[in-house]
């Protein structure tokens, strides 16, 4: 008789493809919940299996509607809280208000804070995400917090396809630790555009430090939104004399389904559901259960995904 693991997976409705590929790597079956939605948008929600004395973990990617995927996750949390679980490990691929981590002006909020104290309030005792958007949200939790990263992955594709004559790109200084990791891995030259943002949907470039010309460019971010970071970057790189331009990003919202002007090829994760017909995606489900592994064992996540 086969022994009944000690954990479960639950998923709510952001990404049930990602989840169900987590499931079947680590060769469970999905937790059963039924979610439903009231007359007047409220979410409603039942667990339907015995989860008492359980470590549960619960997937949601709160990718293109953050306020109604977040506000599930939380109803999710209390579910399994009042069924009498033992732990609630929330895995969060893409984290939800990531880049309002800091008070750039006067009187605006840190949304990312807010949204760590909510989940430690709801009930998560644990957090498993990717790619943080910056490393120090780590410090909002006052519980653990696991950031995996998806460069392992993305290296192992593009290796796949040939990096000859290349240069790796960052698009802003944000990103340029991110970059510099992958040019050392890859081996190849680093460049950085210096790009000011002018508004939230704007932005400018002033310069670009480092050589391109007759070469083929690979920009490197974590989260493309409305492409207009990218598309400023690729315009850069290409009047620079780039050869080719291709971008690897990690969380690929790419809001209202357009792609970034000027970029030949882009490949992205699955972290949040692919919009796009025209991006190569590499899967981030493995990545996520050895992650899940590590912790139901008690094993080190560092030896697996060295930052």
């Amino acid at each position: 008789m086969a022994r009944e693991p000690s954990f479960m997976l639950f998923s709510g409705s952001s990404h049930g493809e990602l989840a169900e590929k987590v499931a079947r790597s680590l060769q469970i079956k999905l937790g059963r919940i039924r979610i439903e939605s009231f007359p007047d948008g409220e979410i409603g929600m039942q667990i339907l299996d015995n989860v008492r004395g359980k470590d549960v973990f619960v997937l949601q990617s709160p990718a293109r509607r953050p306020n109604h995927y977040f506000m599930e996750l939380l109803i999710m949390v209390d579910a399994l809280k009042r069924a009498s679980v033992r732990s609630i490990a929330a895995v969060i691929p893409y984290y939800p208000y990531s880049r309002q981590d800091r008070k750039d002006k006067g009187r605006v909020p840190i949304t990312a804070k807010l949204v760590a104290d909510l989940l430690e309030k709801a009930g998560v005792t644990r957090v498993l995400t990717m790619d943080l958007h910056t490393e120090q949200i780590q410090g909002f939790f006052d519980i653990p917090v696991d950031n995996i990263y998806a460069r392992p992955l993305m290296v192992e594709a593009l290796k796949k396809v040939g990096v000859k004559n290349a240069v790796i790109v960052s698009p802003d200084v944000g990103s340029n630790r991110m970059a510099r990791k992958y040019a050392e891995e890859l081996g190849c030259d680093l460049a950085l555009v210096d790009k000011r943002r002018v508004s939230a949907r704007f932005v400018a470039a002033n310069a670009l430090i480092g050589e391109v010309k007759g070469k083929q460019a690979i920009l490197v971010d974590d989260i493309c939104s409305t492409g207009g970071t990218l598309a400023t970057a690729a315009r850069v790189c290409r009047e620079m004399g780039a050869k080719s331009v291709s971008a690897v990003i990690t969380h690929g919202l790419f809001v209202g389904g357009a792609l970034p002007a000027g970029i030949d090829r882009f490949w992205v994760t699955d972290s949040v559901p692919s919009n796009s017909a025209e991006v190569d995606v590499v899967t981030i489900a493995p990545h996520v259960a050895d992650a899940i592994r590590c912790i139901v064992s008690a094993k080190s996540i560092s030896l697996l995904f060295k930052e």
